[in-house]
């Protein structure tokens, strides 16, 4: 059986080296292999581009010797790369800082460009994350098809890693458009084997309590954009929330990973 690869976004940059080190060991967990994606901005060389593949290709050799790795070198965009890089990838994981950052922006145009685009999951590393202690997968749930995704992806992840698992599904206070309810969530999750998840139903702003209730999270997975979104945006403001302020890794799932 053929396992898809883990794809990393690498520029040189802390944040991608965090990126490197999430991906290798996520490649280990699944047995699959690790590719590693260099892109040349505009006056970049060869020999510096070739110098930050062979680091990253060392880094990862060093954590994980047993994973088969690739690399590649290409021109363009970032997230033009990553994106296509996407369509038979298993994540795209990228650090939150580097590969074309805005100024101020925790989160650069690349992360955004792909967790609006990317055909699988995409994970958003931080640079200053430690060792990435957390004890338990922390995942948004709403009902939307990204939010099923989500719970299947974060599940998957937490048996993997054999964390626990807490799923918040939070109503926007003064609404009870989509609202879910106690049967709803247990349903959704039970379904899917999540049996042991803690289940938690909250009214407020949903990536406040997202967020509040992550504070111990290994990784946050969350859908790029819930049933309550505006129609014409690719990522919603309660993504674009958890990703700018979450203390930990960060997985967020397009509607084309989730089918739509």
């Amino acid at each position: 059986m053929k396992h898809k690869p883990v794809v990393v976004g690498i520029d040189g940059s802390p944040a991608a080296d965090m990126a490197v080190k999430w991906g290798a060991m996520e490649a280990a967990a699944l047995r699959s292999p690790l590719h590693l994606v260099s892109v040349m901005t505009p006056g970049e060389s060869p020999d510096q581009a070739g110098h930050i593949v062979y680091e990253a290709v060392t880094q990862a050799r060093g954590l994980e010797p047993g994973i088969v790795i690739d690399s590649r070198i290409q021109s363009g965009s970032p997230s033009a790369a990553l994106v296509k890089a996407s369509c038979d990838a298993a994540a795209v994981v990228i650090g939150s800082r580097g590969l074309g950052v805005l100024i101020g922006g925790l989160v650069g145009s690349t992360g955004l460009d792909l967790a609006a685009n990317s055909h699988c999951p995409v994970v958003v590393v931080r640079p200053d994350l430690g060792a990435l202690a957390g004890i338990r997968v922390v995942i948004g749930y709403d009902g939307s098809p990204a939010s099923d995704t989500a719970l299947d992806y974060g599940l998957d992840y937490a048996r993997r890693h054999n964390l626990p698992v807490r799923v918040v599904a939070a109503q926007p206070t003064g609404t009870e458009l989509h609202r879910i309810t106690e049967d709803e969530l247990r349903e959704a999750v039970h379904a899917r084997g999540g049996h042991d998840a803690e289940l938690i139903q909250i009214t407020g702003h949903p990536a406040e309590h997202i967020l509040r209730l992550s504070g111990d999270a290994n990784l946050i997975v969350i859908g790029a954009r819930g049933r309550g979104g505006f129609a014409g945006m690719l990522i919603g403001s309660v993504s674009q929330t958890v990703l700018h302020h979450a203390d930990c890794p960060v997985a967020v799932i397009p509607a084309a990973a989730a089918g739509g």
